[in-house]
């Protein structure tokens, strides 16, 4: 596999889905002494049933010496090149570079040079790049990490071979904020079901008030199920409002509006349903009890009302007013 990697890579995908680390990890893999294979490359996962089948190229070790050093970037022949205070990469710091890649690497076999954010780069360092892009030298490699590629040249996509990195599920999500960030079961999956598909956005947020918002949007999904009693909607709609607090009232909307996604696949999959669809896969049972209140209408329906919602809010309406509406529109 090593030997017949593209000398010229693109990682395309939404922020915070692995393409700076997948990209140190290609680095690894092409400079590592002790590759081995994959199943022994990495621990076990935390959900078996989401580990995909082993390929048959050989993977990292991640113990050796090139492999550590590099995973903390002070491997000489892996270079990272990124945005500056200006939040701009000049053509300075890519004619850099390029002067470095003309040597022959220092210590490993081939010099991996990764642009981060490479969208931010000034149109003067993208055409410096080019020439070194379609005739790069032969022990070096170039891999620009971005997520908007549109943003690049079209002499510059043309150049490279592009890799498009998707949105995690919320399974996986989970696993790997339980397996390397040592979050309980109820935090990471709070968290993976706000996090768009990002881990990234998964770390950032705050586990706790993502839980607490998640528990009120299932009570209130609970108690709006089988009734059109508008005290008992009312009721629902206080536990929904988070005390008047805007930001809170967001988080509870996109928990409530993930759990509707869910109500929606359970009702699509019915009988046969697979978890790893499901944001809140924890919920799977208490969710399955609600999914025959829910028909694609009633479904459809929710959707639309929690959109109008997060508008409503962030046109500054009430948050009381803007909860008690959406009780009687679920």
């Amino acid at each position: 596999m090593r030997a017949s990697l593209p000398p010229s890579l693109i990682f395309a995908g939404p922020d915070g889905v692995g393409k700076r680390t997948a990209a140190v990890a290609l680095a690894q893999l092409v400079n590592c002494p002790t590759p081995v294979s994959p199943e022994l490359a990495r621990p076990a996962p935390v959900r078996p049933e989401l580990a995909e089948p082993a390929p048959v190229s050989n993977d990292a070790c991640g113990t050796c010496a090139s492999c550590t050093r590099i995973a903390r970037l002070v491997h000489g022949d892996v270079l990272v090149v990124e945005p500056g205070d200006t939040g701009v990469i000049k053509v300075d710091q890519v004619r850099e570079v390029i002067e470095r890649t003309a040597y022959r690497p220092f210590e490993g076999r081939r010099r991996v040079v990764i642009v981060d954010e490479a969208d931010a780069m000034l149109s003067e360092a993208q055409n410096a790049l080019l020439k070194t892009l379609e005739e790069p030298p032969s022990a070096s490699m170039f891999v620009l990490v971005t997520s908007r590629p549109d943003e690049l040249l079209p002499t510059v996509r043309s150049r490279c071979q592009r890799l498009r990195f998707g949105r995690l599920a919320a399974g996986d999500i989970a696993a790997v904020l339980m397996q390397s960030h040592g979050y309980s079961s109820t935090d990471a999956h709070a968290a993976a079901s706000a996090a768009d598909g990002s881990i990234g956005l998964a770390l950032e947020g705050g586990s706790g008030a993502l839980v607490e918002a998640r528990e009120a949007a299932a009570e209130l999904l609970q108690h709006v199920a089988g009734t059109s009693d508008p005290r008992r909607r009312l009721d629902s709609a206080r536990m929904l409002s988070g005390g008047g607090d805007r930001d809170e009232l967001r988080r509870r909307l996109r928990a409530l509006a993930s759990m509707v996604r869910d109500l929606g696949v359970i009702g699509a999959q019915a009988p046969a349903i697979d978890e790893r669809c499901l944001a809140n896969a924890d919920l799977g049972e208490p969710l399955r009890r609600l999914a025959g209140s829910f028909d694609r209408e009633r479904v459809s329906r929710a959707f639309a009302a929690i959109d109008r919602a997060l508008e409503a809010i962030d046109r500054n309406a009430s948050p009381k007013i803007v909860a008690d509406w959406l009780a009687f529109q679920l």
